[in-house]
């Protein structure tokens, strides 16, 4: 490893594309979900979308991904969660914070 360069500079980002669907809105699931990525430093967006499901683009380290993905599954307490599908995608853009659209 060279010298003077932290480690969580040379590890791979990743970014990925989240589809939840179930009770998703209007129960503070993106408010949550922005809280939940500053905790795990990762950066991107959530959104509502308009067939009543909740999309977020996560940018990050795999392991602080995976643990997002998987609080993503339980959501905040008045979330139903049905489903997760994500897909991940080419890390082009280099993203800045995490921010609700």
């Amino acid at each position: 490893m060279p010298p003077n360069y932290p480690v969580s500079s040379l590890r791979t980002m990743e970014t990925v594309l989240v589809t939840i669907t179930g009770k998703v809105q209007g129960v503070y699931y993106r408010h949550s979900t922005v809280r939940e990525a500053h905790h795990l430093k990762l950066r991107g967006w959530v959104q509502n979308m308009p067939d009543g499901s909740v999309q977020a683009l996560l940018q990050g380290e795999a392991d602080q991904i995976d643990r997002m993905l998987a609080w993503m599954r339980r959501g905040p307490p008045a979330a139903v969660v049905a489903d997760v599908q994500h897909e991940t995608l080419p890390s082009e853009k280099r993203y800045e914070g995490f921010q609700q659209l």
